[in-house]
């Protein structure tokens, strides 16, 4: 098991560098906010290589994949003492894992063909609209939300081998901590909190 959260937990450290390799450039950090002013997103997008954000993109995917079998792992050990609980972690985590995959992606893909086709008025609005239409797939972390919440409850109510404190070990906690701060790639340092954490208990 230890092995297993290892992987997911390194795996969520890898994707947060390729968000960080499609939120940061030479001329700046990109912000959603930033997506109404063209000015703006001329600036910051001036010098992104495409091969960055391809990168970005497939790697991110992978990491992913890495990550999703922590989230098993765990649901299996929670189902050993709460086989519901378990199977509605199960669902709700390989939720997450395959629509976050797809939004990674399709975020990786705006920026491409916004810089792909000139950074333009045009393309700004092309792209708007695209990642507008796509961005149900940002429901992906309700699954997260789920999966998080459930085992909080199941460790703070004594349910699990694990001792009672250790429900802070755990997504939903740490990214309360860091929402307020300026630390970029905030949800995915707090899943590798989580598993790298817990692979000191189990």
């Amino acid at each position: 098991m230890k092995t297993v959260l290892i992987v997911a937990g390194i795996g969520h450290l890898i994707c947060g560098i390729t968000d960080c390799m499609l939120a940061y450039t030479k001329d700046g950090r990109f912000d959603f906010s930033d997506i109404k002013d063209n000015g703006r997103m001329q600036k910051i997008f001036s010098s992104m290589p495409l091969k960055q954000v391809v990168l970005a993109m497939l790697v991110g995917v992978l990491a992913l994949f890495m990550a999703s079998f922590g989230y098993i792992e765990i649901s299996r050990w929670v189902s050993e003492k709460a086989p519901v609980t378990g199977r509605i972690m199960l669902i709700a985590s390989m939720f997450f894992i395959v629509l976050i995959s797809a939004h990674h992606v399709l975020c990786g893909a705006v920026e491409w063909f916004y810089v792909k086709l000139g950074r333009t008025e045009e393309a700004l609005k092309a792209v708007t609209d695209f990642f507008k239409s796509t961005i149900i797939a940002a429901i992906a972390y309700v699954g997260l939300l789920v999966f998080a919440v459930l085992l909080f409850v199941l460790v703070a109510a004594g349910e699990t081998d694990l001792p009672r404190w250790a429900c802070f070990i755990n997504t939903f906690p740490a990214f309360m901590v860091l929402a307020p701060t300026k630390v970029p790639a905030k949800g995915n340092i707090a899943n590798a909190f989580m598993f790298l954490g817990l692979t000191f208990l189990m």
